[in-house]
């Protein structure tokens, strides 16, 4: 096998879960927060701000706020932005272990990392609101108008981080080889259908 595939997912929608589950089935990496971890650790920033930048659209007041930070890195330019190095650094990771094989990697724009290579299957995942809304509700032990609020401003903050970075359509058709809705075959039925795909594309 040499397929690496990229995943990008509405929340709620069990993209994360599916991720885990196909990576298990095939016996290959995972990586989700892993990519923060890895890319901290290579590039001698604090994990912290990985996960402050995370999938975030740009936030000008945080920026200015921490972009102090840089200059205590060795290297950092005047023109590089704190956040910016946290996405090139996480941007760099992403092709690094693609490098490595075949992997799962959950959002962070790795299909536009990624684009140009032939060995690369992105997805979109996605399920009806109001579903996404009941499982999360569940999930956190949440009121439903508390649940719909997290769905919303989730989806909001990884479509302007996608869009902002790729110049892409965060969830739209062209911009992946194929989008899914997991609420037709549920999660299993959708690694199953995710596992067809990947053999046919290493016909």
């Amino acid at each position: 096998m040499r397929t690496i595939i990229t995943i990008g997912r509405q929340f709620g929608s069990g993209g994360r879960e599916i991720g885990v589950r196909l990576a298990k089935k095939l016996e290959i990496p995972f990586y989700d927060k892993e990519l923060l971890r890895e890319a901290a650790e290579k590039s001698g920033l604090c994990e912290k701000l990985f996960d402050n930048f995370d999938e975030r659209p740009k936030s000008l007041l945080y920026s200015i706020a921490m972009d102090s930070y840089m200059f205590t890195l060795p290297g950092a330019g005047v023109s590089d932005s704190l956040e910016q190095q946290v996405y090139q650094a996480t941007f760099d990771t992403i092709k690094r272990v693609a490098g490595e094989g075949p992997c799962v990697i959950i959002g962070r724009c790795a299909d536009y990392a990624l684009a140009g290579r032939d060995n690369v299957l992105s997805l979109f995942i996605h399920a009806p609101l109001e579903r996404r809304i009941a499982a999360e509700a569940r999930r956190q032990n949440l009121d439903a108008d508390k649940a719909r609020q997290q769905v919303l401003r989730t989806d909001k903050r990884r479509a302007a981080y996608y869009e902002y970075y790729s110049a892409k359509k965060w969830g739209a058709v062209d911009s992946y080889n194929f989008c899914l809705d997991s609420s037709v075959f549920g999660q299993e039925g959708t690694v199953e259908l995710i596992e067809k795909l990947v053999q046919m594309k290493e016909r």
